[in-house]
């Protein structure tokens, strides 16, 4: 699945003042602070986690919590829940429509996300989504059956995993159709009994004054100027993750028919104007 991004989509040029500076400085300083303290914490716990708990970490994931946690407040953007985090093992599944999501679902549970395998080479970013669990997928079909097996070697592990099945981020204004290959996963005989899949809505409220898509992160968008673009601003907006109800896999006939509930959950949790494709 793809979406080709046309012109009168593009996001408008955004002009930095002298005080939107500083801003971006203290508020980078601060966040390359927490971010070492974080990456040392885990770091150093790994060593211990990893020899007696394998694929289970019962520390390190509260310090990614606190990172992400920190990052909303030094931005200034209130990330709010609504419903109930699912406690039992599976995925959580969610509308995609900024690098912000990441951090807006770990604020609010311990989480291992799966993403693109390129990310795993980027330079700082890939050495900090390693460190936090993330699982990494390709996008190469002869590569399916292998990953399937990963997945299902995290989940009976207990973990809960979470991706974004639209295959790429948007403007926040719409959801696009669910890929329903990841779903597959769900589906082997060893854990389809016993695991769940939970619809989340991420909702993002624009600062006042500014364009609805404001938080969005899509096209050929460059995450420096958006993250800077952010910081810079003095009044900030808000983000809400809507937890539906969880849904076991076991009351689906197959991944398609599960991928398609699922879109629709999340789909109605947005507002209408952002329910088209």
């Amino acid at each position: 699945m793809s979406y080709t991004w046309r012109p009168e989509d593009e996001d408008a040029p955004f002009g930095i003042t002298f005080s939107g500076w500083i801003r971006i400085v203290a508020g980078c300083l601060i966040l390359v602070g927490i971010l070492l303290i974080g990456v040392v914490l885990t770091a150093m716990f790994r060593l211990v986690e990893r020899p007696l708990f394998g694929l289970h970490r019962p520390i390190t994931p509260y310090f990614t919590q606190s990172v992400a946690r920190a990052l909303f407040f030094i931005l200034g953007i209130s990330n709010t829940r609504e419903g109930e985090v699912m406690k039992a093992p599976g995925a959580i599944v969610s509308n995609h429509s900024s690098w912000l999501d990441i951090f807006a679902l770990y604020g609010h549970m311990r989480v291992y996300f799966l993403s693109k395998s390129e990310v795993a080479s980027w330079p700082v970013i890939g050495f900090l989504t390693r460190l936090a669990g993330t699982l990494f997928i390709s996008r190469d079909r002869k590569h399916v059956k292998a990953q399937t097996g990963l997945i299902e070697t995290r989940l009976l592990a207990g973990q809960r995993l979470a991706f974004f099945p639209e295959g790429t981020s948007t403007d926040g204004m719409r959801v696009l159709p669910f890929n329903s290959t990841l779903f597959q996963a769900f589906f082997n005989p060893i854990i389809t009994h016993k695991t769940y899949v939970q619809p989340v809505s991420i909702v993002y409220t624009a600062p006042v004054g500014q364009d609805k898509r404001f938080y969005g992160w899509w096209g050929n968008m460059d995450f420096g100027p958006h993250f800077l673009k952010i910081l810079a601003l003095r009044e900030k907006g808000a983000v809400r993750v809507i937890y539906h109800p969880a849904v076991k896999v076991d009351g689906f006939a197959n991944r398609k028919e599960l991928a398609a509930h699922i879109e629709q959950i999340v789909r109605q949790g947005m507002p209408p104007e952002c329910r088209i494709i």
